[in-house]
């Protein structure tokens, strides 16, 4: 019996080509054998057959621009201390646990705020303007997309560049608070440690007790940064939308992502309920693996600049 196109095996012979990590970034990105010629074929044909397809990215696309993920073996934050992010609850109900993680993200902001889109957002950018990419889903906060110029997406997570008020909910530019904090802190110094997923730096308790946290200039609220932190849901309006999105595409495409938090898994079960062919990229297993018809471990900029959205 002749399997679906999208049921696809995968050989070894290695195809040797450049790193798409630049020198000094390559510090996040799990150890990763180059990805052989046969996954390559089958990759562009799964994307060659898909007319209006669907693209979930996770941390893992933005390792190679330099930003740790959490969950990467070795090198991801979990594996390489004991910090865990910050929790909703712990943020929404603590004003010491704000002002500890403003500090952090005061002295994080400039390193983070610094990253560039790297090949593999270039590639996907590309696929929008051909009409290949129907939409993008991306779970990360750190703009790398649209700052390549994507316009068919959605921030399911938030994006670490906007900041809300959760009082009256108004948005401003994380810039614009990162000046506030220069004004009310003039003074005030910290040496920072490792630069964590979500943006802030590790600084011990005592650094961060005279650190002031300006508030809502409308309303005098508590501001927080326009994510999702863990603990908390994603806005049910915006997971109706991505469903929306998905119910128009013809295949899934998950670049970069464990899949181990159910906010994006959601949408590979949607798939996998409408029958929709899936193909995976990444290093390392994820929680979709047995959903999809071709995995592909590999770098993501060093498999999707190779990639032609035929």
């Amino acid at each position: 019996m002749r399997l679906p196109w999208w049921t696809l095996t995968l050989h070894s012979a290695p195809v040797r080509r450049t790193s798409s990590v630049p020198a000094g970034m390559s510090n996040f990105v799990p150890a990763c054998s180059t990805t052989d010629a046969q996954s390559m074929d089958q990759l562009q044909d799964f994307v060659s057959r898909a007319r209006r397809l669907f693209v979930i990215s996770g941390a893992g696309l933005s390792t190679e621009s330099g930003i740790p993920d959490y969950r990467s073996e070795g090198v991801g934050l979990y594996a390489r201390t004991d910090r865990r992010p910050m929790q909703h609850a712990e943020f929404v109900r603590s004003a010491k646990s704000r002002q500890r993680y403003w500090a952090r993200n005061f002295v994080g902001w400039p390193q983070f705020s610094s990253h560039q889109p790297n090949s593999a957002h270039k590639a996907l950018q590309q696929w929008e303007e051909s009409g290949k990419l129907h939409w993008l889903v991306t779970q990360n906060v750190d703009a790398l997309h649209s700052k390549a110029g994507q316009k068919r997406l959605t921030e399911l997570h938030g994006c670490a560049h906007r900041v809300m008020c959760l009082g009256c909910g108004a948005i401003s530019a994380r810039e614009e608070l990162q000046r506030r904090f220069i004004s009310l802190n003039p003074d005030w110094r910290a040496q920072a440690g490792a630069v964590a997923p979500d943006g802030d730096v590790f600084l011990e308790d005592e650094q961060v007790l005279h650190f002031r946290v300006p508030s809502c200039d409308e309303c005098g609220g508590i501001l927080k940064p326009e994510v999702t932190f863990f603990g908390d849901s994603v806005i049910k309006g915006t997971v109706q939308f991505v469903h929306d999105r998905l119910a128009e595409s013809d295949a899934v495409l998950v670049v970069g992502s464990s899949l181990q938090v159910y906010s994006g898994y959601r949408f590979l079960l949607a798939a996998s309920d409408r029958k929709m062919p899936v193909a995976i990229l990444n290093i390392g297993p994820t929680r979709a693996d047995h959903l999809a018809g071709l995995k592909v471990s590999g770098r993501c900029g060093e498999v999707l600049s190779v990639i032609q959205p035929l």
